[in-house]
């Protein structure tokens, strides 16, 4: 919960009990009473915003009123003691129960917050619509339409930079709708997104620290959005990268465009390596796009933020998922991209990694649950993404078994145990709810990614000393490490 909600949460209730227990409530007290919860309630509004989690603390502030009103219309009438006694259990029962509902709601759908970042830098961000004019657009009827990408650029920014912090979603009934469709569950589950802040600053001015930064450009997963690994961006960019995340329109939870137009995600027609190996070429040549639009950026920016200062000899790679595919065919294609880190994504795309090794800095980070195959699964579940067991394990044998030389040639290959294929994301923070039912330690699993992710990255593109990828390979209690 957010400050002024758990004030509000404890006084309300608090002020629940009185009103049950208490024998002498006078109509001064009555009113006394409610102005300080309603006090409470506005300043909470005022300050953090009022959401329908919140809803059943809210109406505990108009009690006191109602009981002040019903005062003056009715007269007090005796009861019996024993009548009396069997009311107050019943009222205080009830009130038990409104109160553990009070408190559940807030804290299983909350506002979440994200880790402050460690790095030495705060966090600037900016967003760009590129339009690929080389590129037809193949999801729309209209002949003509041309690719159009929605990117989100992270910089660091001087630690003592002040200025608005920007939201986790732009335009959150929007985004709370494209949750919802992409979960199957109510759009009303995700409204409190709306209310998360990140670290970043809207617009600040580009930290003088160093005269360039490395570029890290980050791909989403199927269904996921530019900003969908926060957690993990704010850390590296106070560490000192520029993080670049694309939003894979049409293949993305929601894309929001400047000029209003709403992009929902477009499912997959097919869930066969042969349709996922096709569609994997226009997220490389997203990919590839907006590293051409980053180069003319670091060339001539308009806002004069980015001219000369990004590092474009000094380029990584980084994605979940679908996008984790997209990063490992970026580093066996694009000579630009010089160390890739790929999360829990299978190795569809145009290319295999040839068995001598990639040749070039990898980092492969894998969840044991997805490396089960369907073992964690049941018969409804599998039913219900339409196919059969067979027809599944025949596809994971064949997805998995083109990792057969992920780690070699001195690369790595990490597997974090208890561990699902969203937790390399944002979204087992969205509520309890999930990192429970899962059985995933978020807070644990985004350490290691952090840690690991970062040690990487400081290597192969700041030459700096390996702190962690060396000194831990071999088996752990929370992960695996092999090295080739």
């Amino acid at each position: 919960m957010r400050s002024f909600e758990m004030l509000s949460t404890m006084l309300n209730i608090l002020l629940l009990g009185w009103l049950i227990f208490a024998r002498n409530k006078s109509r001064r007290g009555l009113m006394v009473g409610a102005g300080i919860s309603m006090l409470f309630v506005l300043l909470h509004g005022l300050i953090e915003g009022m959401r329908w989690q919140m809803t059943p603390v809210y109406l505990i502030s108009l009690i006191p009123i109602v009981m002040w009103g019903a005062r003056h219309i009715t007269k007090p009438k005796e009861v019996n003691k024993k009548a009396s006694r069997i009311r107050l259990i019943l009222v205080a029962t009830l009130a038990v129960l409104y109160s553990f509902i009070a408190v559940a709601l807030p804290l299983l759908l909350p506002v979440f917050t994200f880790e402050k970042p460690t790095g030495p830098y705060n966090i600037g961000t900016v967003s760009y619509a590129w339009k690929d004019d080389r590129r037809e657009e193949l999801h729309t009827p209209e002949p003509g339409d041309k690719r159009e990408l929605m990117v989100q650029i992270w910089y660091p920014v001087s630690a003592d930079a002040k200025g608005k912090r920007a939201p986790y979603v732009s335009h959150p009934d929007i985004f709370a709708e494209g949750y919802g469709t992409a979960l199957h569950m109510p759009k009303l589950l995700f409204t409190s997104i709306g209310f998360v802040k990140t670290h970043a600053i809207e617009a600040a001015a580009l930290s003088d620290q160093e005269s360039s930064y490395p570029v890290l450009i980050f791909s989403h997963s199927l269904n996921g959005t530019k900003n969908q690994n926060t957690f993990e961006i704010e850390q590296l960019v106070s560490h000192g990268y520029i993080v670049v995340g694309i939003d894979h329109t049409y293949r993305s939870t929601i894309s929001v465009f400047p000029d209003g137009r709403v992009v929902p995600f477009v499912p997959q027609e097919s869930n066969t390596i042969d349709y996922l190996d096709q569609i994997n070429e226009e997220w490389v040549e997203d990919a590839k796009f907006v590293l051409d639009q980053v180069e003319k950026l670091a060339k001539n920016d308009p806002d004069h933020r980015f001219t000369d200062r990004m590092d474009l000899e000094r380029i990584g790679m980084f994605g979940h998922s679908f996008g984790g595919a997209t990063t490992t065919q970026m580093l066996m294609t694009d000579s630009r991209i010089k160390a890739a880190i790929n999360m829990d994504g299978g190795l569809y795309g145009k290319l295999r990694i040839p068995a001598d090794g990639l040749k070039k800095p990898f980092l492969m980070m894998s969840a044991d649950g997805t490396l089960a195959g369907t073992t964690h699964m049941s018969d409804e579940e599998i039913a219900s993404q339409g196919t059969t067991r067979k027809d599944l394990d025949k596809f994971f044998e064949d997805t998995f078994a083109r990792q057969a030389s992920v780690a070699v040639g001195g690369n790595y290959w990490m597997t974090l145990k208890h561990m699902k294929h969203m937790g390399f994301s944002d979204m087992y923070l969205i509520s309890p709810i999930f990192e429970k039912s899962e059985g995933v330690d978020v807070q644990r699993v985004h350490q290691l990614i952090n840690d690991y992710s970062l040690d990487f990255f400081n290597h192969y593109l700041k030459q700096q000393p390996v702190k962690l990828l060396d000194q831990t390979v071999g088996d752990h209690p929370a992960f695996t490490l092999q090295k080739g």
